[in-house]
This record gives C-alpha cells, structure tokens and sequence, in this order.
C-alpha cells in the first residue's frame, strides 16, 4: 500500500514542480522580478536565481513524475519548499505587498497579505508529502525500480 501512496506523493509534488517551473520558463524576467520583490538575496544573485529556479524546479518535477532519483529529488523539494517558505514569513512579517511568484508572476501585489498563510499551509504539505518519498523513496511505477535494482 505505501508503494501506491509514494506514487500518488511522487505525482502530486512532481507535478506541482513542473507546472510552477514550466509557466516560469516563457517569462525569465518575471521570475528576476519575483526574486527580487523578495528583498533577501543580494542583487548580484538575483538575475542567477530568477533564471535557474524554473529550470531546477522542471528538473526536479520531471525526476519524481518518473520516479527517477526519488530521494535526491526529494530532498532538494524539502530546501526548495522550506525556502520558499521561509521567503513567504519573511515578506509577511515585513509587510511586503508580493504576489509570491509560486507559478509565475511576481513582485508588488496590493492585498495579498490575506494569501499568505494559505500559500505557507500548501507549501508546508507539500514539504511534509517530500520527507515521507526521503523516507520511503521506493514507490510504484518508478523509474528507479528498474535503474537500481536490489541484488
């Protein structure tokens, strides 16, 4: 039964990372924008980051819908969403009005402060969904099962 509940856990967050980095990658500059509305990184890091994020979160999605590399994978979506958590407290705490650029947009955004724990209580499942596939990594349909098979 876990193998069924991993596959389901791999789909749901792995698919969340490919739509978000996916409807990032047209717009690159849209997504510097949303980094930087942020106002945590130093200015030289976020043209870099803006420009990498989707690509990483393709990448990381794409690997758990496959079920390739399941806890590496998983581990990255567990400091991918502790990130973006932590980025969506700080700009609450400090007042800031952003639209937090999950699935593309970004930067100033007047009364979104109300979205703000929703967007903080979805990636926190989301986060908790990635420690269960660090834990149990082995799930149904994968890809893994067949790359790494046990002797």
């Amino acid at each position: 039964m876990l193998g069924w509940i991993g596959l389901a856990a791999r789909l749901v967050v792995g698919g969340v990372w490919v739509v978000a980095g996916a409807l990032k990658l047209p717009d690159p500059a849209a997504s510097v924008r949303a980094v930087r509305a942020y106002d945590l990184l130093p200015e030289a890091v976020v043209p870099t980051v803006g420009h990498v994020l989707p690509l990483l979160e393709v990448v990381v999605g794409l690997c758990l819908v496959l079920g390739v590399f399941v806890r590496v994978m998983s581990v990255i979506s567990i400091l991918l969403f502790a990130a973006f958590i932590f980025g969506i407290a700080s700009a609450w705490s400090r007042g800031l009005q952003i639209d937090c650029g999950c699935f593309g947009g970004g930067g100033f955004k007047e009364g979104v402060t109300d979205e703000y724990p929703w967007e903080i209580a979805r990636d926190v499942g989301l986060l908790i969904i990635s420690a269960f596939l660090v834990w149990r990594p082995r799930t149904r349909l994968a890809l893994d099962n067949l790359l790494f098979t046990k002797e």
